[in-house]
């Protein structure tokens, strides 16, 4: 039997309306008429740009491509190519490209960081809740927890972190003495490449497989170090600032790891990566991840809506940030918080006094005798802690594995942060879509 229908192609211009009626029905936008585009441009200050690949872009699409990037959950080459393609993709980022295709991946790069330098976290929160508060309910009562949102890093060895150093320093060092016309140091690199290969490649790494290894690269890096010096203070060569960083961190690693090796004390602000040394590793003390390397943000959630309260790549006690939580919460609902839930680790000294002038209802254990209404009292704990073990942490697994935050792939601090803030507003961004939609079909019947 043969098929006679055939497939009919219009121009976006033919049937606008009814192309942009069923985006609109869709999840993306939901999403779309969930932002108030216009005030989020003006409070990140986002400029139209006559020159450049941005132009391409309004101040509007360039947001639209950062909420985009996470709800299509893909790579920025995978994002372009979906663009050429999807209408929908096209409404949601305020471009129209017809027949023209975007070949240029690198485009979202770059107004990530242009975005990442303007990224205000509380001040956007403001304008994001003020936009979503008539789809908010019980604005005063809040639950908190923290996470944590892991880099892109391969698991740092001492052996690992060495030789990267090494590797790293020994082209530099090749290249600047070949444009300068002078001698390489003798290093026998081939040699000790060659062993650090083999010894990645054993099963079982003995104690003193590990020990010779590490003081070997340790004598190397020092080297190179110190070569590196000479070259510095004999020629006048003016490198790229990423290269004095570089520089910098492979002298710290260096420091770090010597000592640690030479006294055998715990290494304090313990770098993992030379590309991103603002990472730091994080004790979770989980079963099958004990160790984790990220940002550690603390998150405030109001009615299944999360917002980030406090976020650092250094490790910090989220127990002590109660009262920083209540009051971000406040700050943003303009209300008195009744009503908090968290963790056991929450329930410090300090908390409780301030929970208890405040008149806040907690779900931390009493301390001390039971009062007379100590079942009544029991029951409100169950049911905020049931709320927070179910909206709040089930938030965290739903950003991680849904709006690409499982593993943060961006290459700097600020990238990093602002690929955090786009992961978790997107999935606020679809709730609050979907809430509209229906109380709106709620209204109708």
């Amino acid at each position: 039997m043969k098929c006679n229908t055939a497939f009919q192609f219009f121009p976006l211009s033919e049937n606008y309306d009814a192309h942009y009626t069923r985006f609109l029905e869709g999840d993306l936008g939901k999403i779309y008429s969930a932002i108030d585009w216009d005030d989020l441009v003006t409070t990140l200050n986002i400029t139209e740009q006559k020159k450049g690949r941005n132009y391409l872009f309004s101040p509007k699409g360039r947001l639209g491509l950062m909420f985009l990037k996470h709800y299509a959950n893909c790579s920025d080459r995978k994002m372009i190519e979906q663009l050429n393609s999807n209408l929908d993709y096209q409404f949601f980022c305020d471009i129209e490209l017809g027949f023209e295709r975007l070949t240029n991946y690198k485009i979202i790069s770059q107004i990530r960081c242009e975005l990442a330098e303007k990224l205000d976290i509380n001040l956007v929160e403001k304008v994001l809740f003020n936009s979503w508060k008539n789809h908010i309910d019980s604005t005063d009562q809040i639950v908190m927890d923290a996470t944590c949102y892991e880099s892109e890093v391969r698991y740092p060895t001492i052996q690992k972190l060495l030789w990267e150093s090494v590797h790293w320093l020994y082209n530099q060092l090749r290249k600047t003495c070949s444009i300068l016309g002078t001698k390489m140091i003798r290093s026998r690199y081939n040699k000790w490449k060659k062993r650090y290969q083999g010894f990645s490649k054993m099963r079982r790494k003995t104690k003193s497989k590990r020990t010779s290894l590490t003081r070997a690269l340790l004598k190397l890096l020092s080297k190179f170090i110190d070569f590196e010096k000479e070259l510095s203070k004999a020629y006048n060569i003016e490198f790229k600032p990423l290269y004095y960083k570089r520089i910098d961190t492979i002298q710290r690693i260096y420091k770090q790891q010597k000592d640690h090796f030479d006294t055998g004390e715990k290494i304090k602000d313990r770098i993992v990566s030379i590309h991103k040394d603002y990472i730091r590793p994080i004790v979770r003390g989980k079963e099958v991840k004990p160790v984790e390397f990220g940002a550690k943000v603390n998150k405030v959630q109001i009615d299944g809506i999360s917002f980030i309260e406090h976020i650092n790549f250094n490790a910090f006690h989220e127990g002590n940030r109660f009262i920083q939580t209540v009051q971000k919460a406040q700050g943003l609902t303009r209300k008195k918080v009744k009503v908090a839930g968290g963790d056991k680790i929450y329930a410090t000294n300090k908390s409780r006094t301030y929970s208890s002038s405040k008149t806040i209802q907690t779900d931390f254990i009493p301390k001390g005798r039971k009062p007379k209404n100590h079942k009544e009292k029991k029951q409100l704990r169950a049911i905020i802690a049931k709320e927070r073990a179910t909206r709040l942490e089930g938030s965290f697994g739903k950003d991680k594995e849904h709006y690409h935050l499982r593993k943060i792939k961006a290459k700097t601090k600020k990238n990093e942060i602002l690929w955090i803030f786009f992961g978790i507003h997107t999935g606020n961004a679809l709730e609050i879509g979907r809430r509209k939609i229906a109380q709106t079909d709620q209204q109708i019947a």
